[in-house]
């Protein structure tokens, strides 16, 4: 793959993204739980009835009951199972690290089994964790671009989630903000072009790569 091309070109069209957009490291890592299986503007609905209650610090999630956590979550969809997930992300970081500047001291790939451990974390999730809060140089593979490098020959449609990360990393320089910035331009591409349904071949970007 030479994937340098191709995010050449995505940046030269849309240009920066700015993404992962949050406060801190724990507003970050609670976006990234909130953010399945719904769209952005949702979670940030659910992020600011946290910070109006007066919860966005490891402390107070990892005391408020999951059931009063869904509630403030509401927004984000799938309220009661998120609230759970993120309440096993909170207990894994406060009862394991005490905060999480120590968790990401721990060595990546150990971080990395861990958090895969936690219940609810799939590794979409866990790897923008490491990204985008920890700034560790992990590539993010998502739906998007399982779907934008099928569609484009660079992979089978049904590719392994760490397949297909292996092998983008293993062909582009290991560097971190090359890493944020080419997923979150995926993500722009697959939003605004590269749609499930009806995309816009004739005017993508990348249209004939």
């Amino acid at each position: 793959m030479d994937l340098m091309k191709l995010y050449d070109r995505l940046y030269g069209f849309f240009g920066p993204q700015h993404w992962w957009p949050g406060d801190s490291p724990l507003e970050i890592m609670i976006g990234a739980v909130l953010t399945q299986n719904t769209n952005w503007q949702n979670v940030e609905k659910a992020i600011s009835n946290l910070k109006e209650a007066r919860l966005m610090d490891l402390e107070s999630l990892y005391n408020v009951p999951a059931q009063s956590l869904a509630e403030y979550i509401r927004p984000a969809g799938y309220y009661n199972i998120k609230s759970v997930r993120l309440k096993h992300l909170i207990v894994f970081v406060k009862e394991n690290y005490g905060s999480i500047e120590k968790m990401f001291e721990e060595e990546t790939e150990i971080l990395r089994e861990k958090l895969l451990a936690v219940k609810g974390l799939g590794p979409e999730t866990v790897d923008s964790i490491l990204l985008y809060a920890g700034n560790k140089p992990i590539f993010v593979v998502d739906a998007y671009t399982k779907r934008i490098f099928s569609r484009h020959n660079l992979c089978f449609e049904d590719v392994d989630y760490h397949e297909l990360q292996s092998e983008i990393m293993a062909s582009l320089p290991k560097d971190l903000d090359l890493y944020n910035e080419f997923h979150a331009l995926i993500v722009r591409l697959g939003k605004d072009y590269c749609k499930k349904r009806n995309p816009l071949c004739e005017k993508c970007p990348i249209n004939g790569f």
